[in-house]
């Protein structure tokens, strides 16, 4: 296993006491892809926050790779990309590798880190610039150094373009295949949809849903009809799309009717409205 997380609570304050993380149990195996979605103050940022030993549970355990998360960091068994955290604008790429790679012993793992990542062309270029894409592949660069079991990642993406973001994931998939965990939290559903094997969602501190982006998707119990009345195309959820659809049909001016498996973004939106809970 290389997460287990059993009956998580994290509160915050004193006295009136504020619960980000509500009981949560979640079990993760080796080679396993994780998109974590959840809107915000979820509990997302949180929960990898205690994954990584950052801050400790209120309640409950969190197992690493078969050890407490300080201990697998310490190790160097788990690695992380996350929003905080700065690089030396006036330090080039390349030497920034370089120099964290000594850091760890493994002088010689910077330009193949700077190769995965995909921006070895960039390693004589100052930090100072690099556009956001390429500091946040610079800072996987630099989370692959210890040649972790396990990657963490929160919002990975940010400031890259389309093309930036598919190679990005392409070459995730790549670390995926070789055994390497990954988890990952994310605001763009595609990158979930497309490159997940399983998807975690999170509301107000809960676990309201795991498993396969098809069983997500599938799990409201509704599905999507779409139509167009009078020249203007419409779209509604209903948990009887049969019998909307013959209503619908008996409607003058109703045509192109049409009833799909609802979208993860409308899974997402059921799951995390405010009459969810």
């Amino acid at each position: 296993m290389s997460i287990k997380l059993t009956n998580v609570v994290k509160t915050f304050g004193i006295g009136a006491k504020v619960t980000a993380v509500a009981g949560i149990n979640l079990s993760i195996l080796p080679g396993e892809v994780v998109a974590l979605l959840g809107p915000n103050g979820a509990g997302k940022t949180t929960t990898i926050d205690m994954i990584l030993g950052l801050t400790k549970p209120s309640e409950g355990q969190i197992e690493v790779l078969g050890a407490s998360p300080r201990t697998a960091v310490i190790e160097g068994k788990i690695s992380a990309l996350l929003q905080t955290g700065g690089l030396l604008r006036d330090m080039r790429v390349g030497e920034t590798v370089d120099y964290i790679a000594a850091t760890y012993n493994k002088p010689t793992l910077g330009r193949a880190a700077l190769e995965r990542a995909g921006i070895s062309h960039l390693a004589n270029r100052k930090i100072s610039k690099c556009s956001g894409g390429e500091q946040q592949r610079l800072k996987f660069a630099l989370a692959l150094l210890p040649n972790p079991e396990l990657l963490i990642l929160d919002e990975p993406t940010t400031g890259m373009d389309v093309s930036g973001r598919r190679d990005f994931w392409t070459t995730m998939r790549e670390e995926a295949t070789a055994g390497r965990t990954v988890i990952f939290a994310t605001h763009y559903l595609e990158e979930a949809q497309d490159f997940a094997d399983r998807i975690v969602l999170m509301n107000r501190g809960k676990i309201v849903s795991d498993g396969s982006v098809s069983e997500i998707r599938n799990i409201t119990g509704q599905r999507r009809v779409n139509w167009i009345q009078d020249g203007e195309s419409h779209t509604a959820l209903s948990a009887d799309s049969d019998n909307f659809a013959r209503e619908l049909l008996a409607t003058p001016g109703v045509h192109s009717l049409e009833i799909a498996t609802p979208s993860l973004d409308d899974a997402f939106v059921s799951l995390t409205s405010e009459n969810a809970l």
